[in-house]
């Protein structure tokens, strides 16, 4: 970085640090880090060389701290190992958020990156994105725009404080231009690119498709034939006791229908232990599960109950119909022309009915849901690199 604080680009090399630290974000970075080894081998085979204009390293910062569900992903989406680890490991918004932001600022200290990249809605998006402006390092967020104009989550307040000081936003659905623009983002920084995550989900898709998929439960699957598949984590759903026996209950009738299967996010069965709640036999509990062994059950699932932002997406891509125990959700396109239904607790059972009885709702793919969203945004970030190295020749 230069005295006034504007990024350089030594030998040609721009830098640039992708940012992860929760499930979801593996999910988003492994498209993007495909694209840009392709760009590598690219820029290899035309000039002869091993080196890359654009340079990249990955920052994960432990916001995640579940081992066995982070190996898992790690493995599944075939993402290379961390170049740095920041274990910010669990504590409260403010205590995580504040590791997070002292370890980052040492990695770009020594890196001097260009552009930092954060993706999705977490501690770890907010706390880098703010170390960066700081420091004077460009901000792309991966899944910009997207709001739920509920300021009780967390997740919305990490969406609106990135946006605020980002450079370059890439939209995954039109109401998230739409938003940027109302808070008026500069339509130029504004880039609408689909979707990384359906860009991983059709990926993995055809691995597990065209392979017999070596699955620890293939054998609860096919004994079960017709099941819905079940997550839930979110504060507002496990961690009031009453809330939680009531969604249990209504389950509890569900399954007498229709077995569910259902991976116990570590967060959801610390409450149900602590609550002493019993869920019923029907509901068959998994561990934790990495994203290949999820996607093999709940892709052929009847119906998907979950309160998972990226779920409602997934299940839209593929038409399996979805309900969403939420009030509102930031990703409205799954809701208007996808398969997404919000459900409350006392609506879930009714729900379930229509769709079972082929009456639910029947959407379509979103518009740039294609597989390409990762290849969009390494384009862009090739050109900036472009301009940036076009701009320092001219200071040269």
């Amino acid at each position: 970085m230069t005295e006034d604080g504007q990024q350089k680009v030594e030998n040609g090399e721009y830098k640039i640090l992708l940012v992860a630290g929760a499930r979801p974000n593996f999910m988003k970075i492994g498209p993007i880090i495909r694209e840009l080894r392709e760009a590598r081998d690219q820029v290899a085979e035309v000039n002869g060389q091993k080196t890359c204009d654009m340079n990249w390293k990955i920052v994960h910062t432990g916001q995640h701290y579940d081992d066995e569900m982070s190996h898992a992903f790690f493995d599944d989406l075939e993402i290379p190992k961390p170049d740095f680890f920041l274990e910010a490991g669990s504590g409260s918004h403010a205590e995580q958020t504040a590791r997070i932001m002292v370890s980052f600022e040492k990695v770009c200290e020594a890196e001097r990156p260009d552009l930092v990249v954060v993706v999705g809605d977490v501690n770890s998006t907010l706390a880098c994105s703010v170390v960066a402006k700081k420091m004077g390092i460009e901000v792309a967020h991966v899944e910009a725009g997207l709001r739920s104009f509920d300021l009780s989550m967390p997740e919305e307040i990490n969406r609106m404080v990135t946006d605020a000081i980002t450079d370059y936003f890439f939209v995954t659905e039109r109401s998230g231009i739409e938003n940027l623009k109302r808070e008026g983002k500069p339509e130029e920084r504004i880039f609408f690119v689909g979707h990384v995550m359906i860009d991983n989900l059709l990926y993995q898709l055809q691995k597990v498709n065209m392979n017999h998929f070596p699955s620890k439960h293939r054998e609860l699957k096919e004994s079960l034939g017709k099941y819905i598949f079940m997550t839930l984590h979110r504060p507002s759903n496990v961690d009031d006791k009453e809330t939680l026996k009531a969604i249990s209950g209504v389950l509890a009738s569900i399954a007498e229908e229709v077995p569910i299967i259902f991976p116990v996010h570590p967060r959801t069965r610390k409450m149900l232990g602590q609550f002493g709640i019993a869920l019923s036999p029907n509901i068959y509990r998994l561990p934790p599960l990495g994203f290949l062994e999820s996607l093999y059950l709940w892709k052929d699932a009847l119906l998907v109950i979950t309160d998972s932002g990226g779920l409602q997406e997934e299940t839209t891509a593929l038409g399996i119909p979805c309900l969403t125990l939420r009030e509102n959700t930031e990703r409205p396109v799954t809701v208007t022309e996808g398969t997404n239904t919000l459900v409350s607790v006392g609506s879930l059972t009714n729900e379930v009915t229509e769709v079972l009885e082929g009456s639910g709702k029947r959407g379509k793919v979103p518009e740039l849901w294609d597989g390409r969203a990762a290849e969009r945004i390494v384009g862009v970030i090739k050109d900036i690199a472009q301009r940036r190295r076009g701009a320092k020749k001219k200071v040269e």
